[in-house]
């Protein structure tokens, strides 16, 4: 039996930014452009808040940044459902997140974006839809709130939104064996070291191979992504 909804459904309540210290009205675009870029260089972290990953020219804003650039510009975050189906008998779950975004000291919102995220998509192929009918649910809200910040702070043409979304380049496809044991004791070392949480370099290994863990990957794959993440650790030395 199938369910549909396109009520408005309250995931969670405003969550209350940070006190940073600037205007509490946004400048206008081309001042928050540059006012971000420098924010971004100076306070953004890669591999934490934004991910680059090899064969594309631009970064991906990931779910830390996003909030990040909420919380610098003072703008309380709402998530809401706009539609859900839910397919039990054949495993079929798709959502639709609304995200809203208001200045702190204020009702009126300055942007909106939209996300959404089903059990149909090619990187959930090998595992069973009900056990991941969370995590579709929480993929659907971090790509409404990276919609939502883009749109209000100009990012655009600094970040793109999904890795997925873009034709990825042929050296990062598998086929040559599976990780080695050294290898995934190599990832786990390097994650650790740079104080990286699991879910971050679960998402960047998505971005880059679409696997959600790392004994999924390649040889190759994984020789690639260790070297990223050797380059990570070296640059914030």
């Amino acid at each position: 039996m199938s369910r549909k909804q396109s009520n408005m459904v309250t995931l969670a309540q405003h969550e209350q930014p940070l006190d940073t210290g600037i205007t509490n009205s946004l400048p206008d675009a081309r001042k928050t452009g540059k006012y971000l870029a420098k924010f971004i260089e100076e306070q953004m972290v890669e591999g934490i808040d934004y991910g680059k990953v090899t064969g594309y020219s631009k970064p991906t804003l990931l779910k830390p940044g996003a909030e990040k650039i909420c919380q610098h510009l003072k703008l309380t975050i709402q998530y809401e459902v706009n539609h859900r189906f839910e397919e039990w008998a054949q495993g079929i779950f798709h959502y639709e997140v609304r995200v809203a975004l208001t200045p702190a000291n204020s009702t009126q919102k300055v942007a909106e974006g939209i996300g959404s995220s089903n059990t149909k998509e090619e990187q959930y192929n090998e595992q069973s839809p009900y056990t991941i009918v969370n995590t579709v649910l929480k993929i659907a809200k971090k790509r409404a709130l990276v919609d939502a910040v883009l749109n209000v702070s100009t990012t655009s043409g600094i970040f793109t939104q999904d890795i997925e979304d873009m034709p990825k380049s042929a050296e990062l496809k598998g086929g040559d064996g599976t990780i080695t044991q050294r290898q995934l004791k190599k990832i786990h070392e390097v994650v650790k070291g740079l104080g990286m949480n699991p879910d971050t370099a679960r998402e960047m290994m998505k971005m880059m191979f679409e696997v959600d863990h790392s004994s999924k990957l390649s040889k190759t794959q994984a020789s690639t992504f260790i070297q990223d993440l050797l380059l990570l650790s070296e640059s914030r030395r």
